[in-house]
């Protein structure tokens, strides 16, 4: 096949509409040179061979470059998505840590020696899979990409990166990097295009050995489809519907902060945002007003703006679907508290903005308390009892997260054991750190990553068995 899928992808700041960049998309003979080359690189380049220290001086210094042009790279995805410029610099300074975090665990991992059953000594060994193919969502490119990018090189893979089509060029950058900082050619690459034809493409790929995905349930399962039939691993870090739990006991003045940043920090563009607000009833009114005054005056601003708490939206087709799911909440019974629109004036006609929103009077079977919004919207339902929290919060198809405030220490066991959730966050919330693992339950997705366990997650069991018997084998035993 020589044919293209399309010709360019164009990258337009949802702050203001105008054109940032544009990338060339991978055609599908480009593609099996890019798998070929990845190959070549991987059995060439001896970067498998190097003792772990040595890959572990190449990923250092990858960090190093990444923090020497922080700047930059921290403007570029502001225009990339619309995040705002801190969070897009505190985005950069993950992406530093997980690749220093990644170069500790590269040379300091270990296997383990089995206790032998008989005249032999057995242990294991991690080997690399070979082509890993990484595909990363829109929502936070830098961050992303190296939390898939940097374990994956670590265990001794080359890296077939994909970023969205909505957010497409700080992957170029970082493979940029990587390669000026001395990883040998062919070990990261980047394809360009949608989802539906370049990323299908590669995920069927017979050339890539193992599938890392993040991002919507729906594609997770058609990608997780694709990896059954072809009999390759794949790891799914997919969507959620996070419970976020406010008990009578808990300190209001933080759990209203934590619910109000849980959902509107990045715009509720994220896995795991706490869009399902549970509210014991006897405090349900009062904490209620609360969040609702507190979402009324959020500033909303330009993403360069000093004083801004919520930016625009990462495209103006992702607002017209949030958009469609609160006008799918109204015509379900539910009650638009605030928010619920675009906001007026001038500053933010061009861009992507949407008011951040409250929604009560909906039952948990809702559809919009079922289905993720990934958008500034905020469902607040009241609860009775733990029994009936339990059953309500774990009522979906989802697991990724959960949030919950009391100040009675044997509660916060109970639940946060009962809750069906990847991370349970107990009077805090959205804590993430390169070396703890996560991932979800149920359609929230499969495997972990982040931790030793990211490691491990792109490298393969081998045993080793080395004979000491004395004399030669019998014919049976």
């Amino acid at each position: 096949m020589t044919t293209q899928f399309s010709e360019q992808l164009v990258s337009i700041n949802p702050a203001n509409g105008q054109e940032v960049g544009r990338v060339d998309v991978t055609s599908a003979a480009e593609l099996d040179v890019i798998v070929a080359k990845a190959w070549q690189a991987y059995r060439k380049s001896g970067w498998k061979d190097l003792m772990p220290h040595q890959r572990a001086d190449v990923l250092r210094a990858i960090a190093d470059r990444l923090a020497s042009e922080k700047e930059s790279l921290a403007q570029l995805q502001m225009q990339d998505n619309g995040k705002p410029l801190s969070e897009c610099r505190g985005m950069v300074d993950y992406a530093v840590g997980t690749f220093r975090y990644y170069a500790s665990a590269c040379e300091t991992l270990e296997t383990e020696v089995t206790p032998p059953r008989g005249q032999y000594v057995s242990f294991t060994v991690l080997e690399p899979y070979g082509v890993v193919a990484a595909i990363t969502p829109w929502n936070s490119p830098i961050m992303n990409d190296a939390t898939k990018v940097a374990p994956a090189l670590a265990a001794g893979n080359a890296v077939i990166l994909k970023p969205s089509e909505d957010s497409p060029l700080l992957a170029p950058e970082l493979a940029r990097i990587a390669l000026a900082a001395g990883l040998p050619a062919g070990l990261l690459q980047v394809v360009q295009g949608h989802g539906a034809d370049v990323g299908a493409a590669l995920v069927a790929h017979e050339g890539v050995r193992m599938i890392s995905f993040t991002g919507g349930t729906v594609t997770g399962r058609a990608i997780g489809r694709v990896a059954a039939d072809r009999v390759v691993p794949v790891a799914l870090e997919l969507g959620g519907k996070s419970p976020h739990i406010v008990f009578d006991d808990a300190n209001i003045e933080h759990a209203v902060a934590a619910v109000i940043a849980g959902i509107f920090g990045s715009a509720g563009q994220s896995c795991v945002a706490g869009s399902r607000v549970f509210v014991q009833r006897s405090i349900y009114q009062n904490v209620l007003e609360q969040i609702v005054a507190r979402a009324s005056s959020i500033r909303l601003a330009a993403p360069d703006s000093a004083d801004i708490e919520m930016g625009p939206l990462s495209s103006l087709h992702h607002r017209e679907r949030i958009e469609a799911f609160v006008a799918r909440a109204r015509e379900e019974g539910g009650q638009i508290l605030c928010g619920g629109a675009r906001p007026e004036g001038d500053e933010f006609v061009k861009g992507a903005y949407y008011l951040p929103t409250v929604i009560a009077g909906l039952g948990p079977d809702a559809v919009s308390c079922q289905e993720e919004a990934f958008g500034p919207v905020m469902v607040v339902l009241p609860f009775n009892d733990e029994s009936e929290l339990i059953e309500q919060a774990n009522g979906t198809a989802f697991g990724l997260a959960c949030g919950l405030w009391t100040e009675d220490f044997k509660k916060a066991w109970r639940v946060g054991r009962a809750i069906e959730a990847g991370s349970v966050w107990v009077n805090t919330y959205k804590q993430s750190v390169t070396s703890t693992p996560f991932g979800g339950f149920k359609s929230s997705g499969i495997g972990r990553e982040k931790g030793l366990d990211g490691l491990r997650l792109y490298g393969q069991v081998k045993s080793l068995f080395f004979g000491l018997q004395q004399q030669p084998f019998p014919v049976s035993k």
